[in-house]
């Protein structure tokens, strides 16, 4: 399939705690999605306006308030549509204005670039991916260097262990990865380096992926870089 879409990275975030949110433009209609806004809506605002696209469609990979707190902003000036899973939804009753649930393997089209929807709970009960051409937005289920905490409200390491199985069957290795947080690599590297250096990708036992998922005392968790 004929790659027709851009992507731009946003680094935002308050105090010590930094996100990627990413804007994707299909180049033919130059409609707009933006994945996980939050933190800094003038920066949304001005990259929309500076690229000259229509902002349409919102993509949210998890209900986290670091990775949705600029919706309702955003909503107030553009008529944008929003996908999250509707597992996601039921379960942390997440609302906001012009709310679409989606399933698994669902597809729905930024202009003409089409997004699939992988349903990858783990980090949340409905967390999602959203995969196109040759780019995956894992939100917190799978960062360059490791994969989101599974002990908060809705998480679980078993799931997390079967979401990272998913991804390696469903998604060619070529596909570059853009999660929410960085410990350090920058996003957009190919999905071949982390099945070679992201140590959960490694582990292909579901007993021993949780042992090590929920070891004690792990140190940095929320230090996110880059």
């Amino acid at each position: 399939m004929e790659k027709m879409y851009e992507i731009y990275k946003l680094k935002v975030g308050f105090s010590n705690l930094v996100n990627f949110s990413y804007i994707i433009i299909d180049t033919v209609s130059k409609q707009a999605a933006i994945v996980d806004p939050a933190w800094d809506l003038e920066l949304i605002t001005r990259t929309f306006i500076e690229l000259g696209v229509e902002p349409t469609t919102i993509l949210l990979t998890h209900s986290h308030h670091d990775h949705v707190n600029m919706v309702q902003p955003l909503m107030k000036r553009f008529d944008m549509q929003v996908y999250m899973s509707a597992k996601e939804i039921e379960y942390y009753n997440f609302k906001c204005r012009n709310l679409n649930p989606i399933q698994d393997l669902e597809r729905i089209y930024v202009g003409q670039t089409q997004v699939s929807c992988l349903l990858t709970p783990g980090h949340t009960a409905g967390g999602t991916c959203f995969l196109l051409t040759d780019s995956l937005f894992t939100g917190d289920t799978v960062f360059i260097e490791g994969c989101g905490i599974c002990d908060t409200e809705g998480g679980s390491p078993e799931q997390m262990f079967e979401s990272i199985q998913k991804i390696k069957r469903t998604v060619n290795q070529n596909v570059r990865i853009f999660p929410g947080h960085s410990y350090g690599k920058e996003p957009g590297y190919p999905l071949s380096y982390l099945l070679e250096n992201n140590i959960y990708f490694a582990i292909d036992k579901k007993d021993q992926f949780i042992k090590f998922r929920m070891r004690k005392n792990q140190k940095n968790l929320f230090k996110f870089r880059y």
